[in-house]
């Protein structure tokens, strides 16, 4: 970390060096900048400072290219990104891979450099009003933890710094083990829900609700067999050679303990607010469940959803100008539909579905889908859990109007990842395929389009400028409710964790689930899966359950659709998809371009750069590097 008193704020620079001079002519103030003590002495200036420290957030999950991607729900369609440096483990402390989607050691602390500014000088700060001070500190604080628990969970233990480094001071510090740090942030998150408790809730900014549910996650996630060393170690040799494993997991202490922190942390917040459609008695209807589910995804930021869903938001990253600027045009935040829609409606369709995430949603029954049922594999999108027509698009699922020079290929608004007989011995490519006339390049490889967080209005044309203003859910009231359920199965609490559980599943038009053991366990790490997909939950809870091997290991599979003409049927011209016509047959492939997906344990973390270990000489690297 470089000494900088210069802090920008959008186009506002706050210059945090003092001036001292004698010489007449150059005691001057710049036009561009305001002194620190200025700053610090106005409320809006120092408000302003604080935006900026939540700036460093950037577009949450809605980058172009997204945590999905290095998990078994999605795969990047464009190579040339770095994506697969990570995902077919080449990565190394020389060669990090794709820097968009994993957050930057040296970003990370840049930004807890700003929250440490701020939390330095916000208590002696000279403008009057306690409460706006209070409450600045408070996100202060949050921002602080934040930014430490993704260094936590991307790379384990890291150095702790709680103050602004000066000109003469000495970069050099050791990682702290990763209890050490789990403490840090933890008390972090107990001065900010002090700090923040009855002051207002505005969307985008940290709250109380905010700093209990990021504390739910960072306890949840120090009890999982990942953070267990014991645990750990026997589970990957990598791991268990690892001579300073304390610097990524516990080596000593009571798990037990560890487990009934996080059902504490995360029971609290369930008892201070509520959620969204979670007091059902019953299964939601199929229809009133996929509407439930889009809702949520919206976020109250869309006229197709249910602007109560807000309440599921306990931190956002909003998209308007409070943080950051919305012009980097399309690689972020409001351009969610260009960078992952279909190229037939002219999008780039970045982070696509895989054969497996798709698989996992069950049956409206609540048994697996199979592909050896021959009921279900000749119709497999039909009857099965309402969250996967949310999430997911497919070949034959309505959608948007088409543009206008793609409305004759196909009137009817259908996605199209198919082969379709034309009557006369050829083949019709749909127009969203990699075969597609329409920018084929930008077709999905694995015939399927991501749904979730993407605005179906249809006012709302994905590759243009106009942009969706769905928020980015970076903590919500479900994640928190899993967390719950998680810790009770660990503690042997079976009966509350399948209470909460259902809760979840009633609204998602789900039945019961009544299992117990360890099939209560599989069936939960299944719901969090499907509940929270596209949420940048798989890639961590794939590592801190040690099941990577067997969710990123697998490879990725995908969906080839062909369709026959029945025995004296007429074509549909323009094509549309019309089972009454046509024989579908729908065959899982494995994905043989693009990416050829493995597994090493030494991927459990993420290496530090060689940079980072040559500027500090008392960094230790991670296992397998």
């Amino acid at each position: 970390m470089k000494k900088r008193k210069l802090v920008l704020l959008g186009l506002l620079t706050l210059a945090l060096v003092p001036i001292s001079c004698n010489e007449d002519f150059l005691e001057t103030s710049p036009l561009d900048a305001i002194s620190a003590d200025a700053t610090w002495a106005d409320g809006a200036l120092s408000e302003a400072f604080v935006f900026n420290v939540y700036s460093s957030l950037g577009y949450g999950g809605f980058e172009e290219e997204g945590l999905a991607s290095l998990t078994d729900e999605a795969m990047f369609t464009h190579s040339g990104r770095g994506v697969n440096v990570i995902t077919e483990g080449s990565l190394s402390p020389s060669g990090t891979g794709n820097v968009n989607i994993i957050p930057q050691w040296n970003e990370l602390y840049l930004a807890i450099r700003k929250a440490n500014i701020a939390i330095q000088e916000l208590p002696n700060a000279g403008f009057e009003d306690q409460a706006l001070k209070d409450r600045l500190l408070g996100e202060s604080h949050f921002l602080r933890a934040y930014y430490y628990h993704q260094l936590m969970r991307f790379y384990g233990g890291a150095p702790l710094i709680d103050a602004p480094y000066g000109l003469d001071d000495d970069y050099t510090i050791a990682r702290g083990t990763y209890a050490e740090n789990v403490t840090f942030v933890t008390d972090d998150l107990d001065k900010a829900i002090s700090l923040l408790d009855g002051k207002d809730v505005t969307p985008g900014r940290a709250s109380m609700l905010s700093a209990m549910g990021l504390k739910s996650r960072i306890l949840t996630y120090a009890a999982s067999d990942l953070r267990d060393g014991p645990t750990a170690s026997a589970k990957s040799s990598v791991l268990g050679g690892y001579s300073n494993l304390e610097l990524v997991a516990y080596t000593s202490g009571d798990r037990d303990a560890r487990w009934t922190a996080a059902k504490t942390a995360a029971k609290a917040v369930l008892d201070a607010t509520t959620g969204y459609k979670l007091d059902l008695a019953a299964p939601a209807s199929a229809e009133e469940a996929e509407q439930t589910y889009i809702s949520i995804a919206m976020g109250g930021g869309s006229a197709v959803g249910d602007a109560a869903a807000r309440s599921e938001l306990l931190f956002e990253r909003t998209h308007s100008p409070l943080f950051t600027a919305e012009s980097n045009w399309p690689l972020g935040g409001i351009h969610q539909g260009i960078n992952n829609g279909p190229n037939g409606y002219h999008n780039w369709a970045g982070n696509t579905p895989i054969q497996q995430l798709v698989d996992d949603y069950q049956m409206m029954d609540g048994s697996d889908f199979d592909w050896s049922n021959p009921e279900h594999a000749a119709a497999p999108y039909e009857n099965r859990d309402p969250r996967l027509a949310a999430t997911v698009l497919y070949d034959g699922a309505p959608w948007k109007p088409r543009p206008d020079d793609v409305a004759a290929i196909d009137p009817y608004d259908e996605i199209q990842t198919g082969t379709y007989a034309d009557g006369s011995g050829g083949i019709i490519a749909g127009v969203d395929m990699r075969d597609s006339p329409i920018e084929n390049w930008n077709g999905s490889r694995t015939g399927y389009y991501v749904r979730k967080f993407i605005d179906s209005d249809p006012s709302l044309v994905d590759n243009q400028s106009s942009a969706q203003v769905v928020p980015w859910p970076f903590i919500r009231y479900t994640e928190v409710i899993l967390n719950y359920v998680e810790a009770s199965i660990a503690l042997g609490d079976e009966g509350e964790a399948r209470n909460w559980l259902n809760k979840i599943r009633f609204r998602a038009g789900m039945p019961a689930i009544e299992s117990s053991g360890t099939e209560l366990l599989e069936d939960y790490i299944n719901e969090r899966r499907v509940e929270l997909a596209y949420e940048e939950h798989r890639y961590h809870d794939a590592r801190r359950w040690m099941i990577a091997d067997q969710t990123l290991g697998r490879g990725i599979k995908v969906m080839k659709v062909t369709a026959a003409l029945k025995a004296g049927a007429t074509p549909r011209a323009p094509y549309q998809y019309d089972p009454t016509v046509y024989d579908y047959t729908y065959t899982v492939v494995d994905n043989n371009d693009n990416e050829t997906r493995t597994w090493d344990d030494k991927m459990y973390f993420m290496p530090i750069s060689r940079d980072e270990i040559n500027r500090n000489n008392l960094l230790i690297q991670n296992p397998g590097y």
